[in-house]
Parts: C-alpha cells; structure tokens; sequence
C-alpha cells in the first residue's frame, strides 16, 4: 500500500505536542491539582529556568509579547512626542505599542539580504528627541547588536530587543564572544505565541534584563504598578503568564537547543535544494550571528508570487507572505513623513518575499515534496 504524506503545515504544533504529550499533561495536570493558576510554582520555576539559559539576571514573564514590549516602554519612562527608531520590515506589533503610548514611530529600512534593521539608517534617523531604538531579530537571527549599542551608548539611547522571532539564537560579537538574543541591550522582549520557536499552548511573553532597578519597575508596572498589596505607586497594566503556560514552557525550554538545530536542518535541506537557482534567492546568514529559522523566506527573482502560492495550493503547500505591506502603507500607520519609495528594500521585500512551512518535525520526504514542487513552478 502506497505510504500517505501527512498533511503539510507551515507549523506542526500537534506532531511536536504528541513527542513530549506525557510531560505535557503531567505538568497541566499537576498545575490543575494545586490551583495556582496565577504566579504559582511553575511560573516561578520558568522564570529561573529561562535566566539560566538566557545568561540573564532578570526574566520577567507578562501576558504576551506585544504587553512586553509595552511595559518595557513604560518602565523607561518614554513620555508622548518621544521617538522611538525601529524597522519598516516587521510584523505590526512593534510599532502599535509605539503608537499606543503617544511615542513617535521613527521607521528605518533593512539590510536587503538579512532582513535585519539598517544600521546606518539607524544613525541618520537619530534626532534630538530619540529615546530609543528597537531592533527586531526578524525571522531568527539577530540584527547587529554591537553596531547598535554603540550608537546607542553614543547617543544615550536605550535599547528594546524584539526578540520575539529569535529566541535560542545567539549574538556572535566581533571578539568571538556570543551572547543570547534578547540579552543584550537594556531590555529584551519575546513572544511565546504558540508557533514561535519557544512557544506555549495560549498566549505568553516575557522581558529580560540585567538591570535590577529596571526589573523591579518592570514587575511592578506587570501587576497593576503594585508594589505591595492595594498599595500603586505607578501606573500598571494586568499582564502575566499563567500557571499552565508556564508549565508548558518549562517542557519546552529543555528542548529548545534541538528544536532550533531541527529548524536549521531543514533549512539547510531548502538552501541545498534552491542553491545557483536565479529565481530564488535564499536568506543570507548574517557573519554576526547564527540563525534559528522561525521562518525560512525566500525572495523571489522574476517569479509571480501568487500564482506561486496558487500553484503551491494545489499541491497542499502552504506558502505565507511575511510581510505583504510595509508599516508606512499601513492605514493605521500613514504618517505625512513617509510615502510610496521612501524605504525601497522594505518595498521590494514586501513584493517579492514567501516564506515555506518551517518547523521542528519536517522529514526529508516533505521537504523533498515542497522543494520539487517549488522548483517544479519556477523552472517552467
């Protein structure tokens, strides 16, 4: 009998659930047993496990990514008319919250190749009113943190890592030295929505820092601005990760290391497959970085990318577009600043790109399927 493929996803969070399914339901079992649905032991567990493997002082768990980002916002003190640089190229959640606090979204362009924040953009969009810099690891690897914490530490600018797409990925200094995304600059924020590399069964996120004072703040402005019971000295927010998710994050992190490796190896398999094709340009690993593939993005030369992804369709292939419109075409985020060809990498990327099915349970037959099938369309 001929053997079926089984369906092919862009994540499989089922067939990665069903290898640890027994530590699963133990741990949400034993969260359901005691009753500590909020801050209980498995929380607090996570949070020193996570600053282990982080090389971290602080890891304060939250909500969700986009409340991470938020707060750390928030506990730097940025006031309304304040300016805050990040990256056209990103997923919309980086510049709401900057918009959300009355901050000024300052967007820079990308490096073509990597997809990471232009450096030198970074710097030409510095003014007076800079505060911060926001650099996302998009797609998982990290942006050059060493080039931005010395503008930042030349300008006095505080640095809010979006790591939310590259957690496990480590940043590769000039010196040698590495450093885990999210760990580097004066807070790191991260999602744990379920398809991210590290991710729960809900929604989850967290900040990381090594700066006591900050995390004191942090974990206040997380609870309500609490500092003891019914007692506020800030203004806070509800945001903070629960017993369950927690548990299963704790299951997840030990395996981490391995899933960002199975990540790389079907990565590996789709650069093999595209290599010296014209029409498909793989993504570039940066020199200062490794990368854990949260997504595997090509950009395509001359393809039409729709009739790609219909083709693909028919194939059962799921294909995604990441991201189809730059921030400043955004109705939400036009801003008299900004028009059409003002950012002309984010534009051609925005055109061009497609992201393949990326995740830790890939076999070699599916990725052979997709990348025939890919080949199949671009090579007629």
């Amino acid at each position: 009998m001929e053997k079926v493929m089984k369906k092919i996803q862009m994540v499989d969070l089922k067939s990665q659930y069903e290898k640890i399914k027994t530590e699963v339901d133990a741990s949400i079992q034993n969260v359901l047993n005691n009753t500590a649905f909020i801050n209980g032991p498995e929380v607090k567990e996570f949070q020193k496990e996570l600053e282990a493997y982080l090389d971290v002082k602080h890891v304060i768990p939250c909500a969700n990514g986009t409340d991470a980002l938020q707060i750390a916002m928030m506990a730097l003190d940025l006031k309304p008319g304040d300016e805050v640089i990040t990256a056209n190229f990103t997923y919309v959640a980086t510049a709401e919250v900057i918009g959300l606090l009355g901050l000024k979204p300052v967007l820079v362009d990308v490096i073509p190749d990597t997809f990471d924040i232009d450096v030198k953009a970074i710097e030409r969009a510095i003014t007076p009113k800079t505060k911060a810099i926001v650099p996302v690891h998009l797609f998982g690897q990290c942006a050059n943190m060493e080039a931005i914490m010395e503008l930042a530490k030349k300008h006095n600018l505080f640095v809010i890592e979006d790591t939310a797409q590259a957690i496990g990925a480590e940043y590769i200094y000039a010196d040698g030295k590495k450093k885990k995304a999210g760990a580097i600059g004066t807070v790191g924020c991260t999602s744990f929505f379920p398809s991210k590399n590290l991710g729960c069964y809900g929604d989850g996120g967290a900040l990381f820092t090594n700066d006591d004072a900050l995390a004191a703040k942090i974990r206040i402005i997380a609870n309500h601005g609490q500092t003891a019971l019914y007692i506020h000295d800030l203004i806070g927010v509800n945001s903070r990760l629960d017993s369950i998710q927690a548990g299963v994050l704790r299951i997840k992190l030990r395996q981490l290391d391995n899933y960002c490796s199975a990540r790389g190896k079907a990565a590996a398999y789709y650069d093999k497959a595209f290599a010296n094709n014209p029409k498909l340009k793989t993504p570039e690993r940066a020199t200062y970085s490794n990368h854990v593939f949260h997504q595997y993005t090509l950009q395509l030369v001359d393809v039409d990318r729709a009739a790609l992804r219909d083709f693909l369709t028919t194939k059962e292939i799921p294909a995604m577009i990441y991201y189809p419109i730059p921030l400043h075409l955004q109705k939400a985020y036009m801003d008299p600043r900004y028009k059409a060809g003002d950012f002309p990498v984010t534009e051609a990327l925005c055109a061009s790109v497609v992201s393949l099915p990326m995740h830790t349970e890939l076999d070699e037959e599916t990725l052979k399927y997709i990348t025939d099938s890919v080949l199949e369309f671009v090579n007629k």
